[in-house]
């Protein structure tokens, strides 16, 4: 009876330890901003471009048809290409006739045409245009089916897990498994950001090409009416719905915001602005530059001190915290020399209600070599003459 009351009273203890109020460590976790909206959309996500921290998600691992943004990881190939030297803005590419038979958004390359690959990504970016993706994919892989394989190449690379590209556009009446996630589109977005230069052509909002004879307007309404819109590229089809990848900053801070399957674009749009007003209301970019720090003690060195400074850090966190935040540093009191310049001799520990936010390097700010007798012989010698002049 004893041993069958103590079992009775232990399974009666754990089952109320699972509605015990969570510690206090737990609560700092649940305090964290939260999203209140209602998203209309299949899938989406809200990350900050520069840590790839994800501040809200709904779904965000279906894969579903991306339609145009599919263009994401296009461009970000293009761009490569363009950094590797394989293309340059000024080079005339032909337009083939697969490129020219492309439908949906274009700017009507005809077969034999020659354009510019600066004209072309105005085309592809700011029009969505089929027939010029299709022209740069094969200017960079000799065929678009080459240049699908470096797509999906690139996206294992990046540890997108739910994407699989059957062509450069995104186009899907034809397609049976053109799939990514809203959270794989935010990684390829945050990669094609590292290109500045991509920014040229997504904050473009009217431009012209062929000589100023064929008008380009961008699909991405937010560029004109959402403040500190970078870009980056819409989407849609019927399969597909309405698509976004969203860039904008402000303040220092860069948030990338992807909604996939929303009914209309007004829907799409309004809710990329409403994630990203989230963010920008809820989160801060903390910075602290680069800097010179105290000078360390340096034992056997022709020198007895030496400069340092620490890397320059950033990190995303909530606005509510950017004024707690505390640096904890870690040096030495004193070095054997030699020193190297640029090695790391300690650490600043960023804190935020007494966690880690991150870190940055102390370095050396110069190099100071080891006393030997030859470094030290010129050293002497000067002594020596100038206590004889005194």
């Amino acid at each position: 009876m004893k041993k069958r009351i103590c079992s009775i009273f232990l399974t009666l203890c754990i089952f109320m330890s699972l509605f015990l109020p969570v510690g206090a460590k737990d609560t700092v976790t649940a305090s964290a901003p939260v999203y209140t909206g209602t998203p209309d959309a299949v899938s989406c996500i809200l990350m900050d471009a520069k840590t790839g921290a994800v501040l809200y998600e709904h779904n965000a691992d279906a894969a579903l048809p991306p339609a145009s943004v599919t263009k994401v990881m296009t461009m970000l190939l293009i761009f490569e290409a363009i950094d590797n030297g394989l293309i340059s803005l000024t080079d005339m590419i032909s337009v083939s006739e697969t490129a020219a038979s492309m439908g949906g958004s274009q700017i009507f390359l005809a077969p034999g045409e020659e354009m510019s690959v600066d004209d072309l990504l105005k085309g592809l970016i700011v029009s969505s245009a089929n027939d010029a993706a299709v022209a740069l994919a094969e200017a960079v892989a000799g065929s678009e089916e080459a240049f699908v394989v470096k797509m999906n190449a690139r996206a294992e690379e990046l540890g997108m897990k739910n994407t699989h590209f059957e062509n450069t556009n995104g186009l899907d009446d034809t397609t049976e498994n053109h799939l990514t996630s809203a959270r794989d589109i935010a990684l390829m977005t945050r990669e094609l950001m590292k290109h500045e230069k991509v920014f040229d052509y997504t904050t473009i909002w009217m431009d012209t090409i062929r000589g100023g004879t064929f008008g380009l307007s961008n699909t991405n309404r937010l560029i004109r009416f959402y403040k500190g819109a970078t870009g980056l590229k819409t989407g849609s089809t019927s399969k597909a719905k309405f698509c976004i990848s969203a860039t904008a900053e402000r303040d220092g801070l860069s948030l990338i915001a992807v909604i996939m399957g929303s009914p209309t674009r007004d829907a799409r749009n309004a809710l990329a602005a409403s994630l990203l007003d989230f963010g920008f209301a809820s989160y801060a970019c903390y910075t602290d530059p680069e800097s010179e720090m105290d000078a360390v003690r340096i034992t056997g060195g022709v020198k007895n001190t030496l400069a340092t400074l620490h890397e320059d850090f950033s990190a995303t966190v909530e606005k509510s915290q950017l004024s707690k935040i505390e640096k904890q540093i870690d040096i030495p009191e004193k070095l054997a020399a030699p020193i190297a310049k640029g090695e790391k001799i300690g650490t600043v520990t960023y804190l935020s209600g007494g966690k880690e936010i991150g870190t940055a390097d102390i370095l050396a700010a110069e190099s100071v070599e080891k006393m030997t007798f030859s470094a030290l012989f010129p050293k002497l010698l000067a002594w020596f003459f100038l206590s004889e002049h005194k």
